[in-house]
């Protein structure tokens, strides 16, 4: 539909009432929520879809759900096309709109008051600390995704604005967690009551007809932006691949290829030619590869932008497709687990799509950053016999680019969520962080600086259960326009007794107490000649 009816001050204020429906219900989901993963490091994301399921308004959470939770919200409309009000569907099943297990998605209808038609939905999706599996922490060094965790197709978690107690109830069964996976389950219920109460209020404004228009001027006005910056782009075809580490346990490197085609109507990223599905745990699914590609170009778009408004939804991604071969790495189908798809392959995927993009655009591409969330989970039972299961992602060096310097220890790319603070960390786990410090000397050389990485120290009172998942441990970010690389990264294990022994990428192991684990994580790389 047109939107020559809306002015560009038009559009940014229904950019803003839209958004803010996200924005808020991510406030009221951080504030209820009970784990630290949620609570403290703030690693979900909201979005409001208009009543087609098209995503009008993200906020500005989580890069690897961009993709995903569109995904998700088909998912559930194909499950139950005929949602009342009061409903809310829940899943997590990465082959039906998912992206990992612990990710665990609710999608509910949005009604304006009197109305018998639907006229949006609103879906939160949040990382839950623990959903069963065969380790702590549901981020396993798994092979299949039957030892995952709980897998969950579209299912009520609420019909007609009553709880399905069966499912609440089966669901916290399989978590090491129960109680804090039903706090975070009801935190995730009350950030949908807020998208109630927030659509109604814009319906107070405006009537149904006029809040669909609005919604299809922004998907057209997001369409035109991108349209616009993709013909600035040269017309031809360009390649380039990445590698993950330690995915397969035949081969030491698995491919991630890809081909970037610009007609300069749309663009075409083409990840065909990438290796097949791992052995290991870092397949990914569609939606992970499809985040990635949005989230390059939505970066490329603003900086090219810069000061304009950019609204992120569905049209703003309508000429961009993403290719892929099913049975890939970076499309695998079940049995195929899929736990560091969303977290590790999504990271090697950016770092793929920049390096296409670094061909086209070579002065405004940066060299890479760390390229990995360096996933570290760790679980057990305190002195009182309780059950706890930690989830954190680390920051690392980001790659400097023109300019300026790379940041350091700050979270890259595809997550943005914050680190838990020691305090909130000692006081919510039978274990005491030792060291919390930048890595001196991590960053690339060059004529900007790499980002330095952190140096993290935990010591274990109880016997733990820890599990790794990391990249960049072999192949450090590479530098640009001559510039160094950064640093890999690694981790440590030394015992009470005082012995080190330097830990695989990818594990799990049993520490007693009074053993320690200490994590490096990489630099980001240099841009330009050292000697400039």
């Amino acid at each position: 539909m047109s939107d020559e009816r809306y002015s560009a001050t038009d559009l940014a204020v229904i950019q803003h009432l839209f958004s803010a429906i996200p924005e808020e219900m991510g406030a009221v989901l951080g504030r209820t929520a009970y784990s630290s993963n949620i609570k403290e490091r703030r690693d979900y994301s909201c979005a409001l879809f208009n009543a087609q399921g098209h995503l009008l308004a993200q906020a500005a959470h989580i890069p690897v759900h961009l993709g995903a939770m569109p995904r998700s919200v088909e998912a559930v409309l194909d499950a139950f096309p005929s949602l009342q009000a009061g409903d809310v569907v829940m899943l997590n099943d990465p082959f039906c709109g998912g992206s990992h297990l612990p990710d665990v998605t609710l999608v509910s209808p949005l009604f304006l008051k009197d109305a018998a038609n639907v006229s949006g939905y609103a879906a939160t999706r949040a990382h839950h600390a623990d959903v069963g599996g065969m380790t702590a922490g549901s981020l396993p060094h798994s092979t299949s995704i039957y030892q995952e965790g709980l897998r969950i197709p579209p299912v009520y978690l609420m019909r007609r604005a009553v709880l399905e107690e069966t499912v609440m109830t089966l669901f916290c069964a399989n978590s090491r967690n129960p109680e804090e996976r039903k706090g975070d389950l009801r935190a995730q219920l009350q950030a949908h009551v807020l998208a109630e109460l927030r659509w109604n209020a814009l319906g107070c404004r405006y009537e149904a007809a006029e809040l669909d228009r609005m919604g299809q001027a922004l998907l057209g006005y997001g369409k035109r932006k991108m349209q616009a910056f993709l013909k600035t782009l040269p017309q031809g075809s360009w390649a380039h691949e990445e590698f993950l580490e330690a995915a397969d346990k035949d081969h030491a490197f698995t491919r991630i290829h890809a081909v970037l085609k610009n007609d300069g109507e749309g663009v075409e990223v083409d990840f065909s030619q990438s290796d097949d599905a791992v052995s290991g745990s870092l397949n990914a699914v569609q939606a992970i590869c499809e985040s990635a590609v949005y989230y390059v170009i939505l970066c490329l778009l603003a900086d090219a932008t810069a000061g304009e408004l950019i609204p992120v939804n569905q049209g703003t991604f309508a000429l961009i497709r993403c290719k892929t071969r099913s049975g890939s790495v970076v499309n695998a189908g079940l049995p195929h687990a899929v736990a560091g798809g969303n977290v590790e392959t999504s990271q090697r995927v950016v770092d793929t799509v920049l390096g296409l993009f670094a061909q086209v655009l070579p002065d405004r591409v940066p060299a890479q950053s760390q390229g990995t969330m360096n996933n570290v989970t760790m679980g057990g039972r305190d002195g009182a016999g309780k059950s706890f299961s930690y989830y954190e992602t680390m920051g690392g060096g980001a790659g400097a680019g023109q300019g300026v310097r790379g940041a350091d220890g700050i979270q890259v790319h595809m997550t943005n969520t914050l680190n838990t603070p020691v305090e909130a960390f000692e006081y919510s786990y039978p274990l005491t962080v030792c060291r919390y410090a930048l890595r001196e000397q991590s960053g690339g050389e060059g004529a900007f600086v790499g980002g330095q990485g952190v140096v993290r120290e935990w010591e274990m009172n109880v016997d733990t259960e820890v599990t790794l998942l990391t990249e960049r441990r072999a192949l450090s970010p590479a530098g640009a326009a001559g510039g160094g690389a950064g640093k890999s990264g690694c981790q440590i294990r030394r015992t009470q007794e005082g012995k080190e022994e330097k830990l695989a990428s990818k594990g799990s192991w049993l520490f007693k107490p009074g053993d320690r684990l200490r994590i490096e994580t990489p630099g980001g790389g240099g841009y330009g000649n050292p000697e400039e």
